[in-house]
């Protein structure tokens, strides 16, 4: 057995669970922290205005930031997940969101609340990778109902994150975005072990395995090129919406260009381009997801701007809308479960692709007197789509990732979300502009459309058995 070998088995559970129901809970106590944390805090950002005497663009960076770091740390931890052993990176990840969570309410400066939000973003950057790891491991039979059963956390956390924040903000002020972590994170973590199988461990790996081959393993040189190189070409794209910033671009394609020939000489690649070359399938799942995001997101932001901004509706009534997208996500999502179980990913994926197209389309019929229950069906139809795809695209990304890199393709998965996130904002911000009207939510779904048309064509491609 060669060093990645005994690495990879050193980090691969038993595949035997004695309470499937509470292993599963288990990890969705981790796996929702990432979409809670990000969406929860969007209602206390006036309020950080005034706290930290600071202006909205620089309070927005407590998003913005989460997001970029999010986006950098998936993979990397998902990595150190494979490496090291998943259960232990679950149980680290915790650890750093608690510590997070603990300081933040005393941070002495705008600065330092920053920092404390990275730690967050890092350890639920952690937990997220190493659980899908270990869900892959041991849950072998009935595995997209599993993922059904996840996805429901984890959406349910993204979409009712902004009105459990609005909740506590009322009772608590803006500490208590934090302090809410912490009964999740106990639950979680006594859970873990106590319910998650410990990571086996060879005589040849992580016992005598010293931080300079961990260091070795992890290709830092590799690491810190994509960062740079993720965090320029973001820093430019989020700029297109203001006041360009042009310097980024260039940095960002000489990082991309010296990762793409370090990957290649590194004798234990961060990113394996190899893997990318020999499993297409992998590719055009991640692909996907980002378009699928991109989608998602620029109607979860979008929409309730449009329906505040052009139509008068106030916070509640947009936001009670909104729930018709998070609601018959939460529906579909272990409908889901069963039919992919049957058929596999493609049928659902190709009629996800058809919801997202239709409603996207039903945008152009939108106006200004357009009735209530109009604008439910429009939204519903795209929640639809929502579930269908979260639960989809997981199991195929499961199916065609091979067992020993899960936890590093599961951290480039949530990667792939960030991108569409990062991305339906530069999209909103360059259509919207300083005026949103209903021309402007015409083209917007037209667009949008034209993506959802795009997915279509992916899902075909994803293969019979997936």
């Amino acid at each position: 057995m060669n060093r990645n070998e005994a690495l990879t088995s050193a980090a691969t559970p038993t595949t035997h669970v004695r309470n499937r129901n509470l292993f599963l809970i288990t990890i969705a106590l981790g796996v929702l922290l990432n979409p809670l944390n990000s969406s929860m805090i969007s209602v206390a950002m006036a309020r950080f205005q005034g706290v930290f005497h600071t202006n909205f663009d620089t309070v927005s960076w407590l998003i913005s930031s989460y997001y970029l770091a999010s986006a950098i740390a998936q993979p990397i931890m998902g990595k150190l997940a494979d490496m090291l052993g998943r259960k232990r990176l679950f149980l680290i990840g915790l650890v750093l969101v608690a510590g997070s969570c603990a300081l933040a309410p005393f941070s002495p400066s705008f600065t330092w609340l920053i920092v404390f939000r990275l730690i967050q973003s890092l350890g639920s950057g952690a937990v997220y990778p190493a659980g899908m790891g270990i869900v892959r491991n041991v849950i072998t039979e009935r595995q997209s109902q599993s993922l059904a059963f996840l996805a429901v956390f984890s959406s349910g956390a993204a979409a009712f994150g902004p009105s459990l924040g609005g909740v506590i903000m009322q009772y608590t002020d803006w500490p208590g975005i934090f302090w809410i972590n912490f009964p999740i994170i106990v639950a979680g973590f006594l859970l873990a072990i106590l319910i998650l199988p410990s990571d086996k461990v060879t005589q040849s790996t992580s016992q005598h395995t010293s931080v300079r081959q961990v260091v070795q393993q992890m290709d830092v040189p590799g690491i810190v090129l994509f960062a740079i190189g993720i965090v320029t070409a973001l820093l430019f794209l989020l700029s297109l919406t203001g006041h360009t910033l042009w310097w980024p671009l260039p940095i960002a394609i000489i990082a991309f260009g010296l990762f793409a020939w370090r990957e290649r000489k590194a004798q234990t690649p961060f990113l394996s381009f190899t893997l990318f070359r020999t499993n297409r399938a992998l590719t055009w799942v991640l692909i996907q997801f980002t378009v699928v995001n991109v989608v998602f997101y620029s109607v979860f932001f979008g929409m309730p701007t449009y329906l505040q901004e052009a139509r008068h509706f106030d916070t509640q009534q947009a936001g009670l809308l909104m729930l018709c997208i998070a609601g018959f996500s939460v529906i579909t999502s272990p409908i889901t479960g069963r039919w992919v179980a049957t058929s596999g990913s493609r049928p659902p994926l190709i009629l996800a692709g058809v919801f997202m197209t239709v409603g996207s389309a039903l945008y152009v019929s939108l106006h200004s007197q357009s009735p209530v229950w109009w604008l439910v069906i429009v939204l519903s139809v795209l929640g639809l789509s929502n579930g269908f795809n979260n639960v989809g695209l997981q199991t195929a990304l499961f199916q065609v990732s091979p067992k020993e890199v899960i936890s590093t393709a599961s951290g480039l998965f949530q990667m792939a979300r960030y991108m569409g996130t990062i991305l339906s904002t530069v999209l909103l911000g360059l259509l919207f502009g300083q005026h949103l009207s209903t021309e402007q939510i015409h083209i917007l779904g037209v667009i949008l459309a034209v993506l959802g048309a795009c997915v279509i064509l992916m899902s075909a491609r994803i293969p019979k058995n997936a």
